[in-house]
């Protein structure tokens, strides 16, 4: 099984498990072993799952301020729980070739393995959704026919894309690239760097 066939297909449990009571107060009940690489995907995916669905919550026209201001609050944690699910995958790929002998002219890539990961997270729940949308009974058969067209594009891209992440992780294994990890350096999150936070403390 290459790499992307089993992050697959632990967004799709993920994604299912979520959907079984589609609730964004559900408990995360991931079933692989603390510390693997497959409990780091499906946590992955599974705050992407009830981010998706925040998302949809915060864009309600009718929303209450305080209730947004609340709810923008938990994404902006969420999305800071997310980066560092990121940065924990990307250790683990650091750990896996720190072995491996760079080549000579060895390249590095524009994003890490675990970045593209990323991407392939939120496109598994573009296309549930999609999938959804193309079902819906209730809505006008040219809604149906659009989100079709779109899922066949989607599953496409899903194809190129786990390509393109095993081709990179082979070409790391083999040393024709390597890997070079930025750490996060959001600065509205850091007290020290936000001058808004900052500001406050004089």
């Amino acid at each position: 099984m290459s790499f992307t066939n089993l992050c697959n297909s632990i967004f799709n449990k993920a994604i299912n498990d979520y959907h079984l009571l589609d609730d964004v107060d559900t408990i995360e009940n991931n079933p692989y072993s603390a510390g693997t690489i497959e409990n780091s995907l499906y946590k992955k995916c599974w705050i992407d799952t009830v981010q998706w669905h925040l998302e949809d919550i915060i864009r309600d026209p009718d929303i209450n301020p305080k209730a947004a201001l609340l709810l923008k609050r938990r994404i902006d944690k969420s999305n800071q729980d997310r980066t560092d699910l990121v940065e924990q995958i990307d250790s683990y790929f650091l750990d896996k070739f720190k072995d491996v002998q760079v080549l000579e002219n060895a390249q590095i890539n524009t994003e890490s393995p675990a970045w593209a990961i990323d991407r392939l997270s939120i496109l598994e729940l573009k296309i549930y959704h999609m999938k959804e949308q193309a079902s819906r009974e209730d809505a006008l058969k040219e809604h149906r026919q659009r989100c079709q067209d779109k899922l066949e594009v989607l599953k496409l891209q899903e194809e190129d894309l786990s390509l393109a992440i095993d081709q990179l992780l082979d070409d790391i294994r083999e040393g024709k690239k390597y890997m070079k990890v930025y750490r996060q350096m959001k600065m509205y999150n850091d007290p020290s760097t936000n001058p808004i936070l900052y500001q406050k403390k004089d």
